[in-house]
């Protein structure tokens, strides 16, 4: 199952996806790119594939994206190759903005949709200032957007409010195992099982 995890920058989405990520088994996440500088904490091929503007759109020219966007001035995408590597059997966790999300949705019918809430606007601030990365003006712009995005939480199917992060851990993490759960997941395990009660001893 495909699940995308949404919300305006600084929400904690990519802080949740990594704690999801150490805490389950059968998870993957699915690697995007980007053409923004390399944080310090960041590593390439894992959190995303940095690349220059050229490259970026040479894979849109190539119709290699499933999805792309350009945000705050930068490119970011998600490759159909690297869905569909990592789609077999697995769960897979997208980490993408609100409009990657819409495309998505657009074109992927069976995915979950998972929309990642700061508490309150004054905590959104405080923590991309935190982060001791950015301009005021770049902080500035991502709050403007942040206004827009939280108007479209209604096209999520779950809402995760992340004012403390082992609570909404816990809840992203019960989505999926609930989505486990769900008849046409489990036909095929429990096919041999309803086939043991068929027999006579």
């Amino acid at each position: 199952m495909l699940f995308v995890i949404s919300g305006p920058s600084g929400c904690g989405k990519s802080t949740l996806v990594r704690h999801i990520l150490d805490e389950l088994d059968s998870v993957e996440f699915s690697v995007s790119y980007t053409t923004r500088e390399k944080r310090k904490t960041e590593k390439e091929g894992k959190d995303y594939f940095f690349i220059s503007q050229e490259e970026f759109k040479k894979l849109i020219q190539e119709d290699k994206l499933v999805e792309w966007a350009l945000v705050h001035g930068n490119y970011y995408g998600t490759s159909k190759r690297e869905l569909e590597k990592k789609s077999g059997g697995e769960d897979l966790l997208l980490d993408i903005d609100v409009q990657g999300a819409r495309q998505i949705k657009e074109k992927v019918k069976k995915a979950v949709f998972v929309f990642i809430l700061p508490p309150l606007f004054p905590e959104l601030k405080k923590r991309l200032e935190q982060r001791g990365q950015e301009r005021k003006e770049s902080i500035k712009r991502r709050l403007d957007v942040a206004k827009r995005e939280i108007r479209q939480y209604y096209q999520f199917d779950y809402i995760i409010i992340n004012d403390q992060l082992d609570k909404a851990a816990e809840e992203l993490k019960a989505v999926i195992l609930n989505q486990r759960c769900r008849t046409e997941i489990r036909k095929k395990e429990i096919i041999p099982i309803l086939r043991s009660f068929s027999g006579e001893d």
